[in-house]
């Protein structure tokens, strides 16, 4: 089981075309393994790029992805790592979403597919990153 960032999905639904083939290739990789997840958090973030649910639900359904929802002990671990983040001196807006990614595949045990790893490594070292070399 695999769980997958906002931004590896949003490649794929924008083209991106610096990023697109290397989340194809990982999304693709991920399925051989096993079960491929997103949460509720990666759900209402992709969102954005769709006028219908309907839709996101059917690219969902098409490359066989799964929503399973955050575990109340990841959503509590979010707080708490934002928690830390904040202290640290950490004022960016927007990163909230990401703590309750990484704190539910902290919890879970799951690998975290992302080109994100910078804030997953610092604030959730325990979870195995599927990510760009850096």
């Amino acid at each position: 089981m695999v769980l997958v960032d906002t931004n590896v999905l949003l490649d794929l639904v924008t083209d991106d075309p610096n990023w697109s083939d290397w989340s194809l290739a990982r999304l693709e990789e991920a399925s051989l393994a096993g079960p491929v997840l997103i949460n509720d958090i990666v759900y209402a973030e992709t969102s954005i790029r769709y006028a219908r649910m309907e839709d996101l639900d059917a690219m969902l359904t098409e490359a066989i992805i799964e929503i399973v929802p955050t575990p109340r002990s990841a959503l509590f671990l979010a707080g708490k790592a934002f928690q830390r983040y904040r202290a640290a001196g950490g004022s960016r807006t927007g990163v909230l979403p990401d703590f309750f990614i990484g704190a539910h595949a902290a919890v879970e045990g799951l690998p975290l597919l992302t080109r994100d790893a910078g804030r997953y490594r610092t604030y959730f070292p325990t979870v195995e990153l599927i990510a760009p070399s850096d």
